[in-house]
């Protein structure tokens, strides 16, 4: 017998087919086919109206704030069975757990495929009852949808889910209102989109994953209408796997997240203020330090990946250097758990603007607020005051533009004695090596960058054993001149 999308559901008792009325659906609409208005008019949808929730809305995760260096990695829908078996065969055969958000109409109709995925040590959560726009219902709509899918789930599987994700990742306040109501944890987004690359784009999913990859993310994949869902996973494990960090269940990500303190509950939140009284502010300008013990301080620029940023951590930590980090605050506004990674590792972390202008270029008024943006940007992402030192973008600056960031309270202009102009593709390891080695001295101040594609990674290493081979010791820049930069 040859059955129809329809008939292929299991049957799901009397109680189901009346949710379904009350969150006014045309009972087999879901399935690709629609029955008759008599024959949904026999079916009375007599479910009890739903009072809007109360109580705080769930949270919308669209990351996990953490410095592990883990992520996650999502599927949503539930496609094909042929296709999901080979996608559930792959991921045993890399030994990565992963977290299917499923929609309850297709684990209705193939539960043995939700139960595969859940005795192969995955985790499943709700992707919404028929995967609709859940923006464009009212709340009693929207928390039947959940609901629903969370019955069919727990019954098939005898998983009670935690988290919700809608087919676009798109939410509102009724959404997470919904999901609290429920019991559920968490509205999940994402940080890394894959769901539509399909054809000569997901060719370049690696690379993309490669440049966007943060700790604590959330890649999310669609499992229907994706040929190239076996390619992608490919390439993403692939692009993990160089820069260094691992994919774990979304609920093991989860144990990690933390709670940062809001902004103005961080002590020096507001050591850095909009001052318009600057023409007698006071700065002191830093190119290296008179002291004649050998000690350096080694220090970069700017932002990047979380591939160059943490290869740059690795090299400092397998040769026990502290390094002092002048941080584009709008890299760090994108990514604060790479940030807070970096003073995590021990290192400290200072003013570098948030946008990286010319400085001499601005106004008084746009340069203090680049300014005070950075610091504000960076104590939230960090949870504590970072270094009141300044370093201008390009080294540009003069006296009027140091005296209207020292008004901000930001009196050390930190500049360098020793810069390789390792910013510039054109100038390899050799180069760069050589400059260092041929330029630092006692109390030296050395310039490098954290930009991708650079040759640096490939320098700093043998950078560092030649300085140490010389006598030199690291030391952080705040350390270098002798003051305790968070007490001015």
């Amino acid at each position: 017998m040859k059955f129809t999308h329809c008939q292929r559901l299991r049957p799901l008792g009397l109680v189901f087919l009346l949710l379904w009325a009350s969150v006014g659906l045309t009972a087999c609409s879901w399935l690709g086919g629609t029955k008759t208005e008599e024959q949904i008019a026999v079916v009375p949808s007599t479910a009890a109206s739903v009072d809007r929730y109360a109580g705080e809305p769930s949270e919308q995760i669209n990351y996990v704030y953490t410095t592990m260096r883990e992520l996650t990695l999502t599927f949503n829908g539930l496609g094909e069975r042929a296709q999901m078996l080979q996608l559930l065969d792959e991921l045993d055969r890399v030994d990565v757990k992963a977290t299917f958000f499923v929609p309850g109409m297709r684990v209705a109709e193939e539960p043995d495929l939700a139960r595969e995925i859940v005795t192969r040590g995955h985790e499943i959560e709700n992707n919404t009852l028929e995967r609709a726009d859940l923006t464009e219902m009212d709340y009693e709509q929207i928390y039947h949808q959940l609901r629903l899918t969370n019955e069919i789930i727990e019954r098939e599987t005898g998983v009670q889910p935690q988290y919700v994700r809608t087919r676009s990742g798109s939410y509102n306040d009724d959404i997470r209102l919904a999901s609290a109501h429920l019991g559920l944890q968490a509205v999940i987004t994402y940080s890394i989109n894959l769901q539509g690359w399909h054809g000569e784009k997901a060719s370049t999913i690696g690379d993309y994953v490669k440049r966007h990859i943060t700790r604590g993310g959330i890649i999310a994949l669609s499992t229907e209408d994706n040929p190239e869902l076996i390619d992608s996973l490919g390439m993403i494990l692939g692009a993990v796997d160089e820069v260094g960090y691992s994919l774990v269940p979304l609920s093991r990500l989860m144990e990690y997240e933390h709670k940062g303190k809001p902004l103005e509950e961080i002590e020096g939140y507001d050591a850095a203020k909009i001052n318009p009284d600057y023409k007698d502010a006071e700065y002191e300008l830093v190119y290296k330090s008179d002291r004649t013990d050998k000690r350096i301080a080694l220090t970069f620029d700017d932002w990047g990946t979380d591939y160059t940023v943490t290869r740059t951590l690795d090299i400092l930590k397998e040769h026990g250097v502290k390094s002092t980090f002048f941080l584009r605050a709008n890299g760090v506004e994108a990514n604060p758990n790479l940030a807070r990674a970096i003073v995590e590792d021990g290192h400290e972390v200072a003013n570098h603007t948030y946008s990286h202008p010319v400085i001499v270029d601005l106004t008084p008024e746009e340069l203090q607020e680049e300014i005070v943006k950075s610091h504000q940007v960076m104590t939230e992402a960090i949870q504590q005051q970072p270094v009141m030192m300044f370093r201008p973008p390009t080294g540009a600056f003069d006296d009027e533009s140091a005296r209207i960031v020292a008004a901000t309270g930001y009196h050390t202009i930190a500049m360098y004695d020793v810069t390789t102009l390792d910013w510039d593709i054109q100038n390899d390891a050799e180069h760069i090596v050589k400059v260092i080695l041929d330029r630092t001295e006692s109390g030296s101040v050395i310039l490098l960058h954290i930009l991708d594609g650079l040759h640096t990674l490939e320098a700093l290493s043998i950078a560092i054993e030649k300085l140490r081979s010389r006598g030199f010791t690291f030391v952080l820049m705040s350390e270098l001149l002798g003051v305790d930069q968070r007490d001015e």
